[in-house]
């Protein structure tokens, strides 16, 4: 592969991180459940709500 191609790969995996992301988040809206995320070095849980 050439850095074109390394670099557009890059850019679909970073799309698709986005999108997992996002539809994660939507689906603890919509069954009112907690999300498990890192922030400030800690884990912590969070509704949807307070990202």
């Amino acid at each position: 592969m050439n850095e074109r191609e390394v670099a557009e790969m890059q850019q679909r995996i970073d799309r698709g991180i986005l999108l997992a992301q996002e539809r994660l988040v939507e689906r603890s809206r919509l069954f009112h459940t907690t999300l498990v995320v890192a922030r400030g070095g800690q884990v912590v849980e969070l509704m949807p709500e307070e990202l």
